[in-house]
């Protein structure tokens, strides 16, 4: 008996702390098993790989034609396979970048001396002419048609798309760290999603009429984006002002904010698109300076990395987990509840103000219509994540599992066809389903 009331608390122990991490898991292993497909290698990889098997299986000074599509992809890949080709010793007959009516006239010109194989691109290598080479020129019949090899692997697992999925919820997962702060703290904050718009115009437009517009240098850059970033920071202090002071409920205050910033933005920007910024400024929406990571996932780990040292190891995480917990006794303990709560929402702000800047660096240039729902994609993230919509329980890097469930569901039904009304009906019961967990733990439930 007692054996089993140990197994059960530690069941409960490891369900608690990694369940939302056991079920990101159990999300990607399914994701795996049903992307699980055939894939083929394209670019440089390709050629390196198609050039090992000509080497493999022709003899020394053998002779080679490479053959390949029109465009930049393909004539890379061609000019990779000459080169390592010929630093093999293998003799190239020639290079085809064309259609299959050139292939066919340098097949007929390469059949003068013997031809051993021809190197193929995977797309041109399934043109009809090369299914029997001998009605082309007797020579050619014993000449082996040489491709890429493909290979099975899950669609979802590809690099490059689980960057992508870092990359798109990259925005949504640094707000994320300030609604958490702001979750914990027994708030809600709906207006993140138009100060991102506000952000994002504001900085475009101090770019463009201040900074120089399209040749705007780097301080100019540094200056617009602290602006802009600050604005939305004296948002959330407006809001928890307006909280802390008058009484009036979290949800309304930043109802109205996110209206009041809404048509700012919209004001500010005239309803169009601000873009007269420099190419430069796209580094932090694009650029991937560490190991191909981009720059905005670099930044989001940093910040979820520093949120949990001021959430776990500082007297402001433990004010704000009090807070939550109860207001009336943090206050009669010593824990100052309004700076705090000023603080928490001057984060939430300052946080979507960043995420601003990273839009309109990623977009080059700034829109009213960025950030639009976002709102409710941190929101959920949160909540997805674990965190207690009554105050006082959550975690930093549950939030950001939280994200990264959403992410990941959303883009597993990409990656299977699901129509995006279909993928809005499962975010929406994801969502409910973390709140009724919420509430079932609450009440102790299981």
């Amino acid at each position: 008996m007692a054996h089993s009331d140990s197994l059960r608390r530690s069941l409960r122990i490891v369900v608690s702390d990694y369940g939302m991490l056991l079920v990101l898991l159990a999300i990607g292993a399914y994701l795996s098993v049903v992307t699980y497909a055939e894939q083929h290698p394209t670019g440089l990889a390709a050629a390196r790989q198609l050039a090992a098997s000509v080497r493999q299986k022709c003899s020394d000074n053998a002779r080679v034609l490479v053959v390949a599509r029109n465009g930049a992809e393909d004539e890379a890949f061609a000019k990779e396979l000459k080169s390592q080709l010929e630093s093999s010793g293998l003799r190239v007959a020639g290079v085809v970048n064309g259609e299959p009516a050139d292939a066919r006239k340098a097949l007929t010109a390469a059949a003068t001396e013997k031809l051993d194989a021809v190197a193929c691109h995977p797309a041109a290598a399934s043109w009809t002419l090369f299914e029997n080479m001998a009605r082309i020129s007797p020579a050619l019949a014993t000449t082996q048609i040489l491709k890429p090899e493909s290979y099975y692997w899950p669609n979802f697992l590809k690099a490059e798309n689980l960057l992508n999925i870092a990359n798109q919820i990259a925005v949504i997962a640094i707000v994320a760290i300030g609604m958490t702060m702001v979750v914990i703290s027994g708030g809600i904050d709906l207006s993140v999603g138009s100060l991102i718009a506000l952000s994002a115009v504001v900085v475009a437009r101090l770019i463009r009429d201040y900074g120089g517009g399209t040749s705007a240098g780097t301080p100019a850059l540094l200056v617009a984006s602290a602006a802009a970033i600050a604005l939305c920071a004296l948002c959330g202090v407006f809001s928890a002002t307006m909280i802390t002071r008058f009484r009036v409920p979290p949800f309304i205050v930043t109802l109205g904010v996110m209206l009041m910033a809404g048509g700012e933005a919209r004001a500010i920007s005239e309803g169009e698109t601000i873009n007269q910024v420099p190419q430069s400024f796209m580094w932090l929406g694009r650029g991937a300076d560490l190991f191909g990571i981009p720059n905005a996932v670099v930044l989001m780990l940093v910040l979820y990395g520093a949120a949990h040292v001021v959430m776990t190891r500082t007297s402001l995480g433990r004010y704000i987990y009090a807070v939550g917990g109860n207001a009336e006794a943090a206050r009669l303990s010593g824990v100052p509840v309004r700076r705090v709560l000023l603080v928490v929402y001057a984060v939430c702000g300052a946080l979507a103000g960043l995420g601003g800047v990273i839009l309109a660096s990623l977009f080059q240039g700034g829109s009213p219509v960025y950030g639009k729902m976002y709102e409710l994609y941190v929101i959920a993230a949160v909540v997805v994540g674990g965190a207690s919509l009554s105050g006082g329980e959550g975690r930093i890097f549950s939030t950001l599992i939280g994200a990264f469930i959403i992410a990941v569901i959303q883009n597993g039904m990409n990656l299977t066809g699901i129509r995006s009304e279909s993928q809005e009906v499962v975010l929406g019961a994801v969502i409910l389903g973390a709140v009724i967990l919420d509430k079932l733990k609450n009440r102790g439930v299981g």
